[in-house]
């Protein structure tokens, strides 16, 4: 009997501890609702097979599950229902977006006649114009094979017409699906392509031919941007109007390579990206303009409320913003947030606060999971988060009274500053592998330009253009942007002004996000528990290791680590890996200094490198195939650029049969060997289909050395 009113005592002292501890937190629980449904539809991203009905079927009652409870009147088992809930509905968001986008993608190398309507203009990395196409005709490919939507970069020195939105053109290019990552758990491309209905991307030496004009009263909004942007650049002929045109309608096709690099290395970027800081510098004019309009006449302010008016005004600019510059996940994002802020004034509610963010994001993610993976979702929110947060941390210091008037808004630009690019800058150094180290001193040179002279001075000349007077406002508005290229060209060229960053393991993002996710939301002083997290996976990631060889998708390409950084077996072909394993590497050099770094011999066709007791030859053009045998009594691994029927006995080939199979390959050091990984390990509806034959054991086996591998068949 005593045992039992002992257990029960127990269980009351529980209980007790589970409200203590949560009662700190009533009121703050929902920016959580958020978290658990971005954790959710996160989880479902990362499954290696594509999940079944079972999965949603799981998902499904778990929802329902949580739904009773949160309806069943125990207030204890409130947190745990909404918690489970929301995983569930972060995986059946990401199941039904999957299932909606779902388009044909091009299954061979396509070559020949290409017709299509222009919907997105832009420039490679190539610094070429590059063309999105819907509507998309390709000779001899049923309708039920054909990609709704292909990319053509246009290497051609000639054209007959300049391609504009809404035009329907044909080209005779080459078109093949997208690429999936260069090396083991790198970025796929062939996912964002995916949730993009991009079926194929590919490119023209020919020029490109008017079949016919735009269609009367379609895409009409695609076609004022393109008429904007062009009326732009004619009265701003200069790299600074092409700043100013990007930054406005989202066209960048006429930024130099050398501007854009000047911009990232400076950590200017974001200044040209249409994301959350330009549409509220923007808003932040209109609302001002309209607010303190009605002010001006009293008999009207008297009678209506001017901030709300103010509000209704803003939403309706910011919508037809949204439009005009494309639609991009990044400008939905920053409209998604704007909507919810501007909401809160009509509803006489506080506009910035965590709640207006996580509201924010559950729209978002619902409406588009995958958003979630991109960079520009994760350093947008994560500064939007930080810098309500740290400012509600400042408040009470910032109170009139207690520090001048003037210096708080030179306060809050510093601060501002320092707490975005704190919060966004891990996010920023691990997706583009650089850390612009004076992109603090450039920011506060350029943004409140950005946002007093450049915005405002742009939404002036739209609504003076039907009167013929846009001219002095473009004048300042390119006068602002000539300052900040200027700056930016300026701090990008100081010695040190970026430092490559290498790329994090898989777990280093979710311990920081989670981690400061804790910090931020959690009341009281066990908040500052996140910090272990954070400070693991910047531990983490100061020590995260790099594959020893890297080898091609075409096995055209390798990369060997070396005393002076990875070594590439030929300077031209491959680029894009190429660029990509440095960049991952932390790497700043070009490819063709990193080829020209001491380890790789012999001739182009049959280049040699050891690696520790490994000896590896890379065989590529017409003599490969009949170089293998000889090589393989020399060598304990050989990488040939093209399939190899027979392979011969006493060494490791890996050819280009095996790397269809596999995707790129990385090789780790193990022992006096290398371990195996390969890339194709996943089977979801963006990836490469894995086949139900099983590879070769041998195909993944660890490379020993000719001498461990003659000792190893003596023991047996």
């Amino acid at each position: 009997m005593s045992s039992d009113a002992g257990r029960k005592g127990q269980e009351l002292r529980n209980l007790h501890l589970i409200d203590t501890f949560l009662e700190g937190q009533r009121g703050h629980l929902f920016p959580w609702v958020a978290v658990f449904i971005g954790l959710g539809a996160s989880l479902w991203f990362v499954l290696p097979q594509e999940p079944g009905a079972a999965v949603y079927g799981v998902a499904a009652v778990t929802l329902g599950i949580g739904a009773v409870m949160r309806f069943a009147g125990n207030e204890r088992g409130y947190p745990v229902a909404v918690m489970l809930a929301c995983l569930a509905l972060g995986v059946l968001a990401a199941g039904v977006r999957v299932h909606t986008v779902a388009s044909p993608t091009l299954d061979f190398r396509y070559y020949g006649p290409v017709q299509g309507r222009i919907v997105w203009i832009d420039r490679s990395q190539s610094d070429v114009i590059r063309l999105t196409l819907d509507r998309v005709v390709l000779e001899r490919t049923t309708p039920e094979r054909t990609p709704d939507r292909v990319r053509v970069s246009l290497h051609g020195k000639e054209t007959y017409h300049e391609p504009k939105a809404g035009q329907t053109v044909i080209l005779t290019g080459h078109l093949s699906a997208p690429d999936g990552p260069v090396e083991p758990g790198g970025f796929d491309f062939r996912r964002m392509a995916y949730f993009e209905r991009l079926g194929a991307v590919g490119y023209t030496r020919n020029p490109v031919l008017l079949w016919q004009p735009p269609e009367a009263g379609t895409q009409t909004v695609d076609r004022m941007r393109s008429h904007l942007a062009t009326a732009m650049l004619r009265a701003m002929p200069s790299e600074a109007g092409a700043f100013a045109t990007g930054a406005m309608t989202g066209d960048r096709s006429a930024i130099s390579q050398d501007t854009a690099a000047a911009l990232r290395d400076s950590g200017l970027a974001h200044l040209l990206a249409i994301s959350g800081m330009n549409l509220a510098f923007l808003i932040a004019f209109v609302f001002a303009l309209i607010r303190y309009g009605v002010a001006l006449i009293p008999p009207l302010a008297l009678r209506v409320s001017a901030k709300k008016i103010a509000a209704l005004v803003s939403l309706g600019v910011a919508f037809f913003y949204l439009l005009l510059s494309g639609s991009n996940v990044a400008t939905e994002r920053a409209f998604i947030m704007v909507t919810v802020m501007l909401g809160a004034v009509l509803l006489d509610r506080q506009a910035l606060t965590l709640r207006s963010v996580a509201l924010a994001g559950i729209i978002l993610i619902l409406w588009k999971p995958e958003s979630l993976l991109a960079p520009g979702f994760q350093m947008s929110f994560a500064a939007t988060t930080a810098l309500i947060a740290g400012f509600a941390a400042m408040q009470d210091r910032m109170e009139p009274g207690r520090v001048p008037r003037w210096v708080v808004p030179l306060v809050t630009l510093v601060m501002s500053s320092v707490i975005g690019g704190l919060a966004s800058g891990p996010y920023a150094a691990a997706s583009f592998n650089r850390y612009a180290d004076f992109g603090l001193l450039a920011n506060l040179l350029t943004v409140p330009v950005m946002g007093a002279v450049v915005m405002p001075a742009g939404a002036m000349a739209a609504l003076l253009a039907p009167l013929g007077l846009s001219a002095i406002p473009l004048w300042v508005m390119e006068m602002g942007s000539a300052w900040i290229l200027s700056v930016a060209h300026w701090v990008a060229g100081l010695e040190g002004a970026v430092t490559g960053v290498v790329s994090p393991s898989a777990s280093v993002f979710p311990l920081i996000t989670l981690g400061m996710l804790w910090v931020i939301l959690w009341q009281g002083k066990l908040r500052f528990a996140g910090l272990v997290p954070v400070m693991l996976a910047l531990w983490f990631w100061s020590d995260a290791p790099r594959p020893a060889l890297l080898v091609a998708r075409d096995g055209s390409l390798i990369g060997v680590t070396g005393p002076e950084g990875r070594v590439l077996s030929k300077e031209r072909g491959a680029g894009f890996a190429a660029r990509s394993w440095l960049e991952n590497d932390g790497d700043l050099e070009e490819a063709e200094l990193a080829a020209a770094r001491e380890g790789f011999a012999g001739p182009r066709n049959a280049r040699t490198i050891t690696l520790g007791s490994i000896r590896i030859v890379v065989l590529t053009g017409k003599t490969g195939l009949a170089q293998v045998k000889s090589a393989c009594s020399q060598t304990e691994l050989i990488i040939l650029a093209a399939p190899l029927p027979d392979p011969p006995e006493g060494c490791r080939v890996v050819d280009q049969t095996l790397l269809t199979r596999t995707g790129p390959l990385a090789f780790w050091p193990e022992g006096d060997g290398l371990r195996v990984q390969m890339t194709e390990t996943a089977s979801r509806r963006w990836s490469h289909p894995i086949t139900s034959e099983p590879l070769p054991q041998a195909a993944l086996a660890p490379v020993l050395p000719r001498r461990s591998a003659t000792a190893d068949s003596h023991q047996e």
